[in-house]
C-alpha cells in the first residue's frame, strides 16, 4: 500500500516542488527530468565532506527512452553522488550513471580524475525494483555497491574524506529528454 506524505527540506527552490513517496519504512524523494530538460527539477547546491554515500533508487518506466540518434543511446545520465577533491565536478567525482539500452536499464560507476572521464558497467536492474547503491571513498579508490556486489574504480584525491557537492540526476550526454522521467531516491547517509 502507498502512501503519500510531505517532506520537510529546506532548499533554494519551494518545498512544494519536493514530492515524496513513503512505502513501507522508506521515503523517497521523486526527482523530474521534464521533457527537453537535462537537469531534474530538484538539483540544488548541497555541500557534503563525506566517506560514503549510501541510497536507494527506483524507476519507473519513464526510463525507457529512444535517442533521437541512434550514436547517443549509448550515452550514460547520471543519477546521484558527489564532486571530490573540493574541485568541479567535470575535474573529480564519481557518481552513479543509467541508461536504457540493449532491452535493459544498465547502471554505470562514472568517475572523473583529473577531468578524465571513465566508466564501468556494475548491471542490469529491473523497472520498479527498489536498488541498494553506494559509494565508498577508500583512499586511492571508490568502492561502488550495487545490490551488494563491489566494484573497484580508480580515485586521484588521496584526502580521507570526498568533499564537494552533491550530484542530482541529470539527462545526456548531448540530447535532452525525450519525455518526462521520473527517478525515485532515498539518501541512506543524511
Amino acid at each position: 500500500m502507498l502512501m503519500f506524505s510531505a517532506c520537510s527540506k529546506k532548499t533554494e527552490k519551494q518545498e512544494s516542488n519536493i514530492l515524496c513517496q513513503k512505502e513501507n519504512t522508506h521515503t523517497y524523494v521523486q526527482y523530474t527530468i521534464f521533457k527537453g530538460q537535462q537537469y531534474c527539477d530538484n538539483s540544488i547546491y548541497v555541500p557534503v565532506k563525506i566517506s560514503d554515500l549510501a541510497f536507494k533508487v527506483k524507476f519507473d518506466s519513464s526510463a525507457i527512452y529512444s535517442s533521437t540518434s541512434t550514436d547517443n543511446q549509448s550515452d550514460i545520465n547520471k543519477l546521484y553522488g558527489f564532486s571530490d577533491n573540493n574541485a568541479a565536478h567535470h575535474e573529480y567525482s564519481a557518481r552513479f550513471g543509467w541508461r536504457w539500452s540493449n532491452n535493459a536499464l544498465r547502471l554505470f560507476a562514472y568517475v572523473y580524475n583529473n577531468s578524465q572521464m571513465s566508466f564501468k558497467e556494475l548491471g542490469t536492474v529491473p523497472i520498479g525494483q527498489e536498488n541498494d547503491c553506494a559509494i565508498k571513498v577508500s583512499g586511492n579508490q571508490y568502492i561502488f555497491t550495487l545490490n551488494g556486489k563491489e566494484t573497484k574504480v580508480p580515485r586521484a584525491s588521496a584526502t580521507p574524506n570526498a568533499v564537494g557537492y552533491k550530484l542530482f540526476p541529470y539527462f545526456g550526454g548531448n540530447e535532452l529528454a525525450p519525455h518526462t522521467i521520473s527517478i525515485w531516491i532515498e539518501d541512506l547517509s543524511e
